[in-house]
């Protein structure tokens, strides 16, 4: 009997290219999955080639994965529209600004049963509330869309390190399938029925990644940061109870996609390393991700002005000083040292209420 699912990704990055190869690998061994899995990427020239054709022949995206194999069932292809042809299960993992023009262009070429996951740690906040990336995939593609995110540096897990992430879906058996996608010995994956949560906890923590990487920069030393991860992790669940009240899980704070993706975050990753090279040279960081990050995206920088636009609007902005002084200093040019003001925030009464800062 022909397999009756097929998996596309859209999306080649970093994130996308290590994604790749736990599906590409994983599928060889469903027999209800397609083996080709088809990958879409934005082509590039690299060396006089196209970014597709050198990972169709080297299976290796040496841009933005170097030194690490891609399965040989996985087709770089540079046409969404084409990727998603056929597809029951897309994959979806690019930056969030970018994600509107996506759907849009593969719009009308989705099969009516196909699904979706996001891999994508961003939210479109504004002064009307929050949009996830799942509730904007859904609107544009009209199926169903489970979330992904958690402790989880794109080249630990292509160095198969050992890890864990979060899959939010609402169908309990759809869940068992993405997580037979996902799962490895080395990459392990817990599945909650809370897909906001997960989403909101992967694209809040970059705020808060900023926020640590400016105390690097200052050379502060390990109990500072540690105090501005804590009170960035009670202001990301505050957050989350004032926009969307009981529809995200207070557990969901403590899964990988919560806690643990802070904490590594603020140690190990690019929205991190930018934030303190924006104290040590100056730069601002549009610069900075232009000449350090290789043609991938600061998400947290984003973030923080979309927090900051939804608070001030909302006349709450003084219940999170934490993200109100990172978005100063990051679009208003206030030191860094300004990072620590208005910091004394009581947290002790906060439970998950529609408006429990009001």
């Amino acid at each position: 009997m022909a397999p009756t699912n097929k998996v596309c990704i859209l999306g080649s990055g970093n994130w996308g290219s290590t994604a790749a190869r736990i599906i590409g690998s994983n599928v060889s061994k469903l027999p209800n999955f397609d083996n080709t899995v088809k990958i879409w990427v934005f082509d590039e020239i690299i060396n006089g080639k196209k970014l597709t054709d050198i990972i169709n022949t080297q299976h290796e995206n040496i841009k933005y994965l170097p030194g690490h194999k891609l399965p040989t069932n996985v087709v770089a292809v540079p046409d969404a529209a084409e990727a998603v042809k056929d597809a029951t299960h897309i994959v979806v993992v690019i930056p969030h600004q970018y994600i509107q023009n996506l759907l849009d262009s593969i719009h009308g070429r989705v099969l009516p049963n196909a699904r979706a996951i996001s891999l994508i740690k961003g939210i479109a906040i504004s002064n009307h509330g929050m949009t996830t990336m799942t509730q904007i995939i859904h609107r544009t593609l009209a199926i169903p869309v489970a979330s992904l995110s958690g402790a989880n540096i794109a080249n630990e897990i292509a160095e198969e390190k050992y890890c864990e992430t979060t899959i939010g879906c609402s169908e309990p058996d759809e869940a068992i399938v993405w997580r037979s996608l996902f799962n490895t010995p080395y990459f392990q994956v817990n599945c909650v029925s809370d897909v906001i949560g997960v989403e909101f906890c992967g694209a809040l923590k970059n705020v808060v990644a900023v926020g640590a990487g400016f105390i690097d920069g200052m050379g502060l030393g390990n109990n500072t940061k540690a105090a501005i991860i804590r009170i960035g992790f009670l202001e990301m669940r505050r957050l989350a109870m004032h926009i969307s009240g009981a529809r995200i899980q207070d557990a969901t704070f403590m899964e990988s996609c919560g806690l643990a993706d802070v904490i590594t975050t603020c140690y190990g990753g690019r929205n991190r390393r930018l934030a303190e090279e924006f104290v040590l040279t100056g730069k601002p960081m549009p610069q900075l991700e232009q000449e350090l990050l290789n043609g991938q995206k600061l998400q947290g920088y984003l973030t923080a002005g979309e927090v900051h636009s939804y608070i001030d609007s909302s006349g709450i902005a003084d219940h999170f000083p934490l993200f109100t002084n990172i978005y100063s200093i990051c679009y208003q040019g206030k030191a860094p040292r300004t990072i620590f003001d208005g910091l004394n925030v009581d947290f002790s009464r906060d439970t998950i209420t529609p408006s429990p800062v009001l």
